[in-house]
């Protein structure tokens, strides 16, 4: 089998289980950790026998493939170095603080012929996976995204920082440009957007009312599509996925019986499905499931839906 030298760039909380990942899949060959933090990255680099680097310089030439899990604000900066550098990039959301950076780093990619993944990790929630078949012209969604409130994700609104895995799911569904959006939102315990809602109108008619907190008492996440042959449900949490079809009979004099099938799958390791998935398109030279276009899209909205709410 094909193996891919790679390495995690910062080990906090969420890099930490990247590492596990990468030296766990069977196609990677985890050489390094990288954290500015000497302490941490050498504990890390430690428990999986690989080397610490302090700066994400020392790393060119000795990798192929790293996960950028820092900051948002240093997403562009760092994903730049490796990306120039021939390096494939797994990013964690959202791809960058503004349109403009992330758009470059999406051309550079390109030009490098490299694979650049954004780590909307959602998409291999395995409700979401088993739904291609399902899906056919979505006309409304409605979805539900609250938390109680953390501050590892507080340097960013709740738009970018849980809103925008709807985003993602939606515009993947949906395939249609946005025509227009409304947004209402406040900010409860951070300074900045802690609860928002949104209305996106598509091109092609369909509505999405998006809404997102991470001041709630309890956490949820759930998503409802509406088309012309089916109404689908997602339980993002606890991996459920109902599909509710017009039947033959009838349960009143000209109204459908409805005929619903509701599946629920096992807990799976999202994290672990969307590096396996990487390292797959390395290996085999096709697009990233989540590519850097996909990323950029995503932030096009949130950043729009954002601009609405600093206005009120």
């Amino acid at each position: 089998m094909q193996t891919v030298k790679t390495a995690v760039i910062g080990v906090g909380y969420l890099g930490k289980f990247h590492a596990q990942k990468y030296a766990r899949l069977p196609e990677s060959e985890l050489v390094a950790v990288c954290d500015t933090r000497a302490d941490i990255v050498h504990a890390i680099a430690e428990e999986y026998s690989v080397r610490s680097v302090t700066d994400i310089h020392d790393l060119i030439g000795t990798v192929d493939a790293v996960s950028i899990v820092v900051p948002t604000q240093k997403h562009y900066d760092v994903a730049r170095v490796f990306l120039e550098n021939g390096i494939h990039v797994l990013l964690e959301k959202p791809i960058t603080s503004t349109i403009e950076q992330a758009r470059e780093l999406v051309n550079i990619a390109r030009q490098q012929g490299l694979v650049f993944q954004v780590g909307h990790l959602e998409r291999f929630n395995p409700a979401i996976m088993a739904l291609e078949n399902e899906l056919h012209q979505p006309q409304f969604i409605e979805s539900l995204r609250i938390a109680s409130f953390n501050p590892r994700g507080a340097d960013v609104n709740v738009v970018l920082d849980l809103m925008i895995h709807d985003i993602d799911i939606i515009l993947d569904f949906v395939r249609s440009p946005v025509k227009s959006i409304q947004a209402n939102g406040v900010p409860v315990l951070s300074s900045d957007i802690d609860v928002a809602n949104a209305r996106i109108q598509f091109e092609n008619g369909c509505v999405a009312n998006v809404t997102a907190s991470r001041v709630s008492m309890k956490s949820e996440r759930k998503m409802r599509i509406f088309q012309s042959d089916a109404y689908i449900t997602i339980d993002f949490q606890n991996k459920k996925l109902g599909v509710h079809r017009k039947g033959e009979g009838e349960t009143f004099p000209g109204i459908a019986e409805i005929d619903s099938t509701v599946r629920e799958f096992e807990q799976g390791d999202a994290l672990q499905a969307e590096i396996s998935a990487f390292l797959n398109s390395i290996i085999t030279q096709q697009p990233a499931i989540v590519s850097g276009e996909d990323g950029l899209r995503a932030l096009e909205t949130a950043t729009e839906i954002s601009h609405l709410l600093g206005k009120q």
